[in-house]
């Protein structure tokens, strides 16, 4: 896999789910969408897990595209001489 299509993967899974942890902490658990994990009819709570969780995933795929995305191995060695 190309190093440039992980980086764009995860920054746009990143954006996703920042997204999606949004949508967890401003919607109460009986407004959200039926497929989205959380989903409970009638209740009035927010899934601060849930929304933490998404939030921590996202910094994660950060992350790692910031990681991927850096110099490679050779003109980093250059780079320190």
């Amino acid at each position: 896999m190309n190093k440039k299509t992980i980086v764009w993967g995860s920054v746009v899974l990143g954006i996703i789910f920042i997204a999606l942890s949004i949508y967890y902490f401003v919607t109460p658990a009986g407004s959200l969408a039926s497929f989205t994990p959380g989903f409970q009819a009638g209740s009035t709570h927010v899934h601060l897990k849930h929304a933490i969780a998404s939030l921590i995933l996202a910094i994660a795929l950060f992350i790692l595209a910031w990681f991927k995305s850096g110099p490679k191995k050779e003109l980093a060695e250059s780079i320190q001489q």
